[in-house]
Parts: C-alpha cells; sequence; structure tokens
C-alpha cells in the first residue's frame, strides 16, 4: 500500500467517501435519515458494526433537532464527551454541553449514598430546569439511574443517547432505553464510549448547519 497525498482539508471528506463506499459493498447501506449519524460514528471509532448495532426510536434524530433547535442543554457522563462536542455550534440555538462529573459535591453525595458519581450526575441534570439530551457513553449506572427516575418520580428524559461501553451492566442498561418510549440512539452490545456519544451530537449539529 501506498502513502497517499493528501491535502488537510480533504481528509475527512475523503474518509466519508471511503465509509459510504464499503458500506455499499457490504449492503449495509443506512437509512438516509440516520445515514449521518451511522457513518460519523464509523468515521471516530473505524469500526463498521455501527451500521447495524445503532438503534433509533421513530424520528429520533428529527426530535433531537427539535431539542436543539430549542435551545436543549446536552449533559455528559465524561468530560471527555463534552469536549469532543462542538460547544460553539450547540451555543448558536442557546444550548450548552454540560458535565457534572468532576464537581466536588457530585464526589461526596455519591460517596455518602453508595452511588457512582454517574448516577448523581444524572439527578443533577435533571434539575436544572431546561430539556436535556443526556448523553452518556462511560458509565452503564447513568442510564440505570436515569431509568430508575422514571419509575420513581415520574421524570421523563427528553432524549437519551445510551453508548455506555464495557461489559459490567452495560448491555442490560442500553436495553432498558431501547425497549422504552423515551426518544434514543442506543447502541446494541458492549461498544460505544465517549468518542461516539460525542459523534452521535455533532452528526446532528452538522447536519443543521449544513
Amino acid at each position: 500500500m501506498q502513502i497517499q497525498n493528501v491535502s488537510p482539508e480533504e481528509i475527512e471528506k475523503k474518509s466519508f467517501e471511503i465509509i459510504s463506499r464499503t458500506l455499499k459493498e457490504t449492503g449495509n447501506v443506512p437509512d438516509r435519515e440516520n445515514a449521518g449519524v451511522i457513518m460519523r460514528c464509523i468515521h471516530a471509532s473505524a469500526d463498521f458494526d455501527y451500521a447495524r448495532t445503532l438503534t433509533f426510536s421513530k424520528g429520533a434524530v428529527c426530535i433531537m433537532k427539535e431539542l436543539i433547535l430549542s435551545g436543549a442543554d446536552i449533559v455528559t457522563d465524561t468530560n471527555m464527551a463534552k469536549a469532543g462536542i462542538n460547544q460553539k455550534k450547540l451555543s448558536q440555538y442557546g444550548g450548552t454541553v454540560r458535565c457534572f462529573m468532576a464537581e466536588e459535591d457530585v464526589r461526596k453525595e455519591a460517596e455518602a449514598r453508595g452511588m457512582t458519581r454517574a448516577a448523581v450526575s444524572m439527578e443533577r441534570a435533571a434539575k436544572i430546569g431546561r430539556k436535556v439530551i443526556f448523553a452518556v457513553g462511560n458509565a452503564p449506572t447513568a442510564l440505570i439511574r436515569l431509568h430508575a427516575m422514571m419509575q420513581e418520580t415520574g421524570f421523563r428524559p427528553d432524549f437519551v443517547i445510551g453508548v455506555p461501553v464495557g461489559f459490567v451492566n452495560v448491555i442490560p442498561a442500553k436495553e432498558l432505553f431501547a425497549a422504552s418510549d423515551v426518544p434514543h440512539i442506543i447502541n446494541r452490545g458492549p461498544k460505544g464510549g465517549s468518542s461516539i456519544a460525542a459523534a452521535i451530537c455533532n452528526a446532528v449539529l452538522y447536519e443543521m448547519s449544513s
């Protein structure tokens, strides 16, 4: 194989051309509504499994766009995901990317209650008084706590991106929302991560500004 001479501005374009061509060749062409999200997740991971494991509730991408247009915030379960989401584009619609994981009072409360910081962070996010898109890329306990809040208090998330990565409780946590009526984008199986959560958010934001 030879090294290609590709200008910096052409690298992403060429990458997406390769992804699109490969999906066609393997018979995994995504539907038009969800293609942008699927392709950006593949771009972020070089993993074509996302073409078959990403699961979308009915009209999920359109609902997420409507929430962003209404000024919704995005709350993540890692500062890595927060850093990866295009804050500048979200702010054009009045939204902010938030993560409560590193706050000292969250740490203390989590220790006192015997919970993860991610679970406590979801409770904090539910009280900010704004519409929220929950983007969970690391902690299944965040999804588990969100679902428990729905049962305990009647709280209903506006939107859930559920793509935690790992092996302990990851798949069951995702399935809680895959089987719910909450608007969602879920990646079935153990794969995911902060970069995938950010990629999903950015895919929708880029579509809105294209």
